[in-house]
């Protein structure tokens, strides 16, 4: 059986940035998971001291926290601020910008549609930038009772389907008299998606690697289903079953954006040692 991996995998550039400045910063605190790895995380808080606290009322004057790479909301940053907290912003620059983008355009008074998923810690922090208020759908049908104001203002969390934002887009255009669509799905998850895409046309077998609870990872394995039935999430070699490989003569592999190299490594060396 041959291994192929996606020409696209892994950590994007928002993630390569969170984890170089926990690196810089030992002894510290990320408020929520850095990312969307138990593994790495774990790796960071054994080689770097940098650990993990869930309530941000739990930082002291003097302490330093590192705000995760989907964001926290706004009220919460500007506790920290001037709480004495020593605050370094890991937030991926793509989710500050539809951060800016829902408070920019609720201020001139439009209402702020949020295409996403509403207990994901970056929409959390997102629909908290939008001053007087957003609402967020993971489906046109989500609109149909909504009260809208008749400008509208669209944005997408970072790591969803474009195909999906575009029905949220069609939905909205002839129903109302100005709605202005911005483009925030990042390069990385345009670029990610279309290269499982590609590769699960053509492999019997896909293994989609990354935590179970990434947003991003999600939707590449649903991306894989669609093209490739046998294919499977996991966020480790310790997942695999290798009757799964049994007959099987292309197994393509992906990972989210949050998925370290040393993981998918791991997998790709386990396989290779099991067929061999």
């Amino acid at each position: 059986m041959k291994i192929e991996l996606a020409e696209k995998y892994g950590f994007c550039f928002g993630v390569k940035r969170a984890i170089k400045i926990a690196e810089e910063n030992q002894n510290a605190a990320t408020y929520g998971p850095l990312i969307h790895n138990s593994k790495e995380i774990a790796r960071l808080d054994n080689d770097f001291q940098v650990g993990l606290v869930e309530d941000f009322k739990t930082f002291q004057s003097g302490d330093k926290a590192i705000v995760r790479t989907h964001g926290i909301m706004k009220d919460e940053l500007e506790a920290l601020k001037t709480s004495g907290v020593d605050v370094v912003d890991a937030t991926c620059p793509f989710v500050t910008k539809p951060q800016e983008i829902a408070q920019e355009m609720s201020e001139k008074g439009y209402s702020v549609v949020i295409f996403g998923d509403e207990t994901h810690p970056e929409i959390k922090g997102v629909k908290s930038y939008a001053t007087h208020g957003a609402v967020v759908v993971s489906d046109s049908k989500d609109l149909e009772n909504i009260k809208l104001h008749e400008k509208i203002a669209l944005i997408a969390q970072t790591t969803r389907k474009v195909e999906e934002y575009l029905e949220i887009a069609n939905y909205l255009i002839p129903r109302y008299k100005e709605v202005r669509i911005f483009n925030t799905i990042c390069n990385a998850t345009f670029e990610n998606q279309d290269a499982v895409r590609k590769l699960s046309k053509k492999a019997d077998i896909m293994l989609i690697i990354g935590g179970k609870n990434s947003s991003n990872t999600k939707q590449l394995f649903s991306i894989a289903k669609e093209n490739c039935e046998i294919s499977y999430h996991i966020e480790d070699e310790k997942d695999l079953d290798f009757l799964w490989f049994k007959g099987k003569k292309l197994c393509g592999i992906s990972a989210g954006a949050s998925t370290p190299d040393w993981i998918i490594q791991n997998v790709v060396d386990t396989i290779q040692k099991s067929i061999n």
